[in-house]
Parts: structure tokens; sequence; C-alpha cells
């Protein structure tokens, strides 16, 4: 049997760090929604989101 890779997220330093912030927005001209997806540091999570 073939090994399956798996990716891990535990060393130091890595995908920990970074967290997915999916905003929603809707566009003035048709109503429609629609969604931006951005990674960024844990850090600023709150601050972005405080900025809309």
């Amino acid at each position: 049997m073939a090994k399956k890779v798996v990716a891990t997220l535990k060393k130091a330093g890595s995908g920990r760090d970074w967290a997915r912030v999916i905003r929603c927005r809707k566009s003035p001209k048709t109503g429609a929604y629609t969604f931006r997806e951005e990674m960024m540091p844990t850090e600023s999570v709150k601050a972005a989101l405080a900025n809309k």
C-alpha cells in the first residue's frame, strides 16, 4: 500500500499564526452579495473586522 501524505500545521511559525477571514459585501449597483476572502495574522483579525 502507498503511504498517505498528510500536511501538518504543528510547526512553530506555520499555519496556526494565520486566520482566514471572509467578508460579505453588498453591491450598491446590483444588490448582490459578494464574498472576499483573505488570510491575515491572528493578532490583526479583530482590528481588521472592526474597520468596515
